[in-house]
């Protein structure tokens, strides 16, 4: 058993200048080039087993039909072990295929066949045989799916509410739930068969005259099918490995086999008792989550903290080099990035880049309260210095007590321009879990999942961030417009007239309330039927199985067998409404220098003409800004944000009262890339904005603000209640590269990091890609395949990316410091 106190002799900052050797480097190199340099597929080998095995068990329970189809997909898909491979194991029959899960959904993967290679962004290749795959399986899948049931189940004015872009329910209805860290250090301790065992051991004490006890039965039946699965899963890694080794002649390739053949030998046996073992099992794990199940954000949590063990004590005996691990990690990151799934296209628009959020962090305290930086923690900065991908979304948590030197080496790792690492607050994040209920030792043990939410590792239930995003920007719309939206013509909630009609600011501020309580209630109305025919239809007992308390509570996640369970939605386009009534309040109300009726005209047209342009000029250039440290905007901004943290935690999950602490609902303002997806759906803005252009990303200036500088900004955005926000607040700026070009540059950008982090920031990450880069890529996208970029809550190939996604980025003021 290792020892989680041992302490590595030399110093932990020297593992920051650990270099692999030409060889091993050039060999990274031709993995990434690789993985960049062809389109990402379409793999049929998951559908089609499934659509069989979901036929053939028809009567099953739903958990014991999907751990048959797992098991089965395990034992017949294609097994592909490049040259090069140190860590065995793809998802499907190529890195970067996607493998189809048609029991979320399937129509519109059918209606896009033809469509698929031809995409503007997150172009999928697909042969003819694959094509004649998805024609003949998909269509068995009629009236099977999830998203088929939840469809019929939404209520109408759910549908509308969508269709108005108020709120969006399919994202989290035509795929898996993910947003999951398990528990990978309980794993790391039992092994495949220490889990197995127990499973096997609680399904042999039930007594089955008990109600509870049969409930119990069919989740540890599911549980021993796949974990004897998965034993025969490592025996045909095994097996392929010893099949390569028998046809090389390279000695140092024969070496890494065996190792890779008695690794996978022993895991069949027992838990990991090595880092290569143990680095192996924690690969092992994610890749037969996103196999189970596709929703993106399922995450690695504290890699540094539960593999470090593993890594000091190999050190000590002579069996790992620093650079050995440097390099197993190296590939472990690249294996990440081979991960890969297909949404619709519609929905790539919103988050292209083809992301899977798989995120890691490293840092931040101990539960004991103690510095946490360890050796892994920079072997894995390292490592992102290295490889330079877009995943793992790599984060670090920072404190007062973070070394000052870590954080030094974090900015030269941010000047390479791939928006990582990002930042999130420990002074911040740790009250605010603990204000939710979570004890004080599992809040000092938070990690970060997905964009940028918080959870506790291997303790959570799905979502800690939920998919549903409620837009602020179209609800003001609505009420401006007495509650009819001007674009479809709905009403759905009847206002107190439009603008003109509104008496006082403080009547409008009080519609506001009540319009935004209305559609929060929708919201949590979409949400919860979604979760009704997730729990029901979809049941996923191998990730289940990784999170406390579910074996013991004998419930699944969605049955309410996390310790925790806490979700929320988002706000989209804050920082828009803040400087909207901003202008209201100013121009129409106190000054009298714009008339409403004036104002609704020129927003009516889109600003065109003179009279239009003349308003626009006003609005964007005569009224106080959020961002801009203005107190007028940033407490306008605070108090259209109160609408919805007072109210949101009153409203429950389908989880509460059945055994997780929480059961509710929190407030995140964590976007994503929805801000351009929710700008299609808002006419011009009373803050300038014109209509369908993006609105702002999470809590940072709206386009074309944030003119004071970063100060300005992290005085604004701080003045929020960051510690409310237990969903997550991102904060996007871009930063000139020429300064981070010199020390003093990046000792300023840390100094602003720290008082960011002091002043009670959330979180923060950096573009510092220069705009003439940007445009040129633009321009020239076949020089910049491996142009990394910090879109929103992730990084993505900037090349891939929508173009008007691009234009948002470039759009970002660009700031010196």
């Amino acid at each position: 058993m290792i020892d989680n106190q041992i302490s590595y002799s030399g110093k932990v900052s020297e593992m920051l200048n650990v270099s692999l050797s030409k060889p091993k480097a050039e060999r990274i190199k031709k993995i990434k080039d690789s993985l960049l340099d062809h389109v990402p597929g379409i793999c049929t080998e998951r559908l089609k087993i499934y659509t069989e095995v979901y036929e053939d068990c028809a009567s099953y329970a739903p958990v014991i039909k999907r751990a048959k189809a797992l098991v089965r997909y395990l034992n017949e898909m294609t097994i592909y072990l490049r040259d090069e491979d140190l860590l065995p194991g793809y998802q499907s029959s190529r890195p970067r295929f996607a493998p189809m899960f048609p029991e979320y959904s399937w129509d519109w993967l059918y209606e896009e066949i033809d469509r698929f290679d031809r995409r503007k962004y997150d172009r999928f290749q697909i042969s003819d045989e694959s094509k004649q795959d998805l024609r003949a399986y998909l269509p068995r899948w009629k009236g099977m799916s999830v998203y088929e049931h939840i469809s019929a189940a939404q209520t109408d004015i759910v549908k509308k509410a969508a269709q108005m872009g108020v709120m969006s329910w399919m994202g989290q209805a035509t795929s898996g739930e993910g947003h999951i860290v398990v528990d990978y250090s309980t794993a790391l301790r039992k092994g495949f068969t220490g889990i197995r065992q127990e499973a096997a051991e609680r399904l042999g004490a039930l007594k089955l005259y008990d109600p509870d006890d049969l409930r119990k039965k069919a989740f540890y039946e599911a549980t021993v099918i796949i974990y004897d699965g998965i034993l025969g899963y490592l025996s045909r890694l095994s097996r392929a490995a010893e099949a390569q080794r028998e046809h090389t002649q390279d000695l140092r390739r024969n070496e890494e086999l065996q190792r890779m053949i008695r690794a996978l030998d022993h895991l069949q046996k027992g838990p990991p008792q090595n880092f290569y073992e143990a680095i192996l099992t924690v690969w092992l794990i994610h890749l037969i989550q996103q196999i189970e199940s596709n929703g993106h954000s399922t995450s690695l949590g504290r890699l540094d903290q539960y593999l470090n063990p593993f890594l000091i004590e190999d050190m000590q005996q002579g069996i790992f080099t620093s650079e050995e691990a440097l390099e197993l990690i190296e590939h472990f990151y690249l294996k990440l990035f081979s991960i890969i799934k297909i949404r619709p296209e519609k929905h790539s628009r919103t988050q292209s880049g083809y992301p899977m959020y798989q995120n890691l962090v490293v840092g931040g305290i101990a539960p004991d309260g103690n510095d946490a930086v360890n050796e892994m923690s920079c072997l894995c900065l390292r490592a992102v210095q290295d490889v330079k991908l877009s995943e793992p979304n790599f984060y670090i948590r920072l404190n007062q007590i973070t070394p000052d030197w870590f954080l030094a080496k974090a900015i030269e790792v941010v000047k390479l321009g791939t928006g990582m690492p990002a930042f999130v607050n420990d002074q911040v994040i740790i009250p605010s879990l603990k204000k939710r209920g979570v004890t004080a030792e599992d809040a000092n043990n938070y990690s970060t999942m997905g964009c940028l939410e918080v959870l506790v590792p291997g303790k959570w239930g799905y979502r800690a961030n939920g998919k549903s995003k409620l837009n602020l920007s179209k609800i003001l719309e609505l009420l401006l417009n007495d509650g009819t939206d001007p674009k479809t013509g709905f009403t759905l909630k009847k206002g107190i007239g439009r603008l003109p009609e509104i008496t006082s600011f403080e009547a409008l501020m009080q519609e506001w309330r009540e319009q935004v309580k209305f559609y929060t209630q929708i919201h949590v109305i979409a949400d919860n039927i979604n979760d009704s025919f997730l729990e029901a239809m979809v049941p996923n007992a191998f990730c289940s199985s990784l999170v406390q308390d579910c074996l013991e509570r004998g419930k699944m996640l969605n049955e309410g067998g996390a310790v925790y369970d806490m979700t929320s939605g988002a706000l989209v386009g804050l920082p828009n409404v803040g400087n909207s009534l901003a202008a209201i309040k100013k121009l129409v109300f106190e000054s009298n220098t714009v008339s409403s009726q004036e104002l609704m005209e020129a927003l009516k047209n889109n600003f065109e003409g003179p009279h239009g342009e003349d308003t626009q000029a006003l609005l964007k250039n005569k009224v106080p800004k959020y961002g801009e440290d203005e107190n007028y905007a940033d407490t306008l901004a605070i108090e259209a944000l109160s609408a919805y943290t007072d109210i949101i935690s009153d409203f429950k999950d389908m989880r509460y009262g059945r055994g997780p602490i929480g059961g509710n609902y929190y407030p995140s303002t964590v976007t994503i890339s929805a801000n351009v997806a929710s700008g299609f759906d808002v006419g011009a803005t009373p803050d300038g904005r014109k209509d369908a252009e993006p609105l702002a990303d999470g809590i940072s200036p709206s386009q074309g603000t944030g003119k004071e500088g970063p100060t300005a900004i992290i005085r604004s955005v701080t003045k929020l209640p960051t510690i409310e926000m237990t969903g997550g607040q991102l904060l996007n700026l871009r930063i000139t590269n020429v300064v981070l070009g010199t020390e003093e540059g990046r000792k300023k950008l840390a100094a602003l990091i720290r008082t960011l982090f002091q002043l009670d920031g959330w979180h923060v990450q950096f573009n510092c890609v220069s705009t003439k880069v940007l445009r040129d890529a633009m321009a020239h996208p076949e020089r910049y395949k491996d142009l990394i970029v910090r879109v929103a809550g992730y990084s993505a190939q900037f090349v891939s990316l929508d173009p008007v996604l691009q234009l948002d980025i470039i759009s970002r003021m660009e700031h010196d410091l």
